[in-house]
């Protein structure tokens, strides 16, 4: 007969539960006796011991999920490239040092030596090809094709919900697969990540966070599952931290290290 083997600490819990069974079944058996009320104390709180250390046993058993990652570094002979695609946002607007203290900034020195992240946004550029500032029409945009980049993070979209622009919203789709199979034709072959945006507090400049959370990061996921991409939300982690946009649409210093320690986390599959 082959003999079944089992992790110790899951043959500690099996024998554990086993006894609460015996005790349990011993309770109910007795009840028809009507023993004293000290007995079926001390055999309740026996019980209760017991259960509570098989809910520890396997609490500690159960193996831990790590995040996945998205790149293995270690799978690369050169330094990864990262190029960030955005807007305002990306750019930095109204954080002072900005070159040092924007998100693409500093995610890259959270990723280290191994990694080169470059800043490509553009202040007030949409996603919509018909919206009043394309981004696809800046130079920076042909820049971030040029870099070859490795990884792709799109962060745009906020934008898009001005009014002068949402009356576009039909293209959001159309236009943003263009541009995410403009970076995948590269000859670097980057994985192409799309961002969900950040939250307004709650609207200025015609930005609205009802609509980017009711119907803009919404559709954003959506085509990230259709295309297979990865999608990294970076709305849900900022909500109810308005203190952190000082004029309620852009993030200060530490808001854009917040994200930035998403985009880690994510990209490396670290906690």
């Amino acid at each position: 007969m082959t003999a079944l083997f089992l992790p110790f600490r899951l043959q500690f819990v099996l024998i554990l539960t086993i006894e609460y069974m015996q005790i349990v079944f011993f309770a109910y058996e007795k009840s028809f006796y009507k023993p004293q009320a000290r007995i079926m104390k001390q055999i309740q709180l026996r019980a209760q011991t017991i259960f509570r250390i098989v809910l520890f046993s396997l609490a500690i058993w159960i193996p831990r999920q790590s995040t996945a990652q998205l790149i293995n570094a270690a799978s690369y002979d050169h330094v990864i490239r990262v190029a960030c695609v955005g807007n305002s946002i990306t750019w930095g607007f109204g954080i002072e040092n900005r070159d040092s203290l924007s998100y693409p900034a500093q995610l890259g020195r959270l990723l280290g030596e191994k990694w080169e992240v470059r800043n490509f946004g553009v202040s007030s550029r949409t996603l919509l090809s018909k919206g009043d500032r394309p981004y696809i029409n800046e130079q920076a945009y042909a820049d971030a094709k040029a870099f070859l980049p490795d990884v792709v993070l799109i962060k745009l979209g906020t934008n898009d919900t001005k009014p002068r622009n949402w009356e576009f919203i039909a293209d959001l789709e159309t236009d943003y697969r263009s541009l995410i199979q403009s970076f995948q034709q590269l000859d670097s072959k980057p994985l192409v990540i799309l961002l969900k945006a950040v939250p307004a507090f709650p609207e200025r400049w015609g930005i609205s966070d009802s609509l980017i959370n009711g119907e803009l990061n919404p559709r954003i996921e959506k085509l990230a599952k259709e295309l297979g991409l990865p999608c990294i939300d970076l709305h849900a982690p900022m909500v109810g931290r308005g203190n952190l946009f000082p004029d309620l649409i852009h993030p200060n210093a530490e808001g854009a290290g917040i994200m930035a320690r998403i985009l880690f986390n994510e990209l490396t599959g670290s906690e």
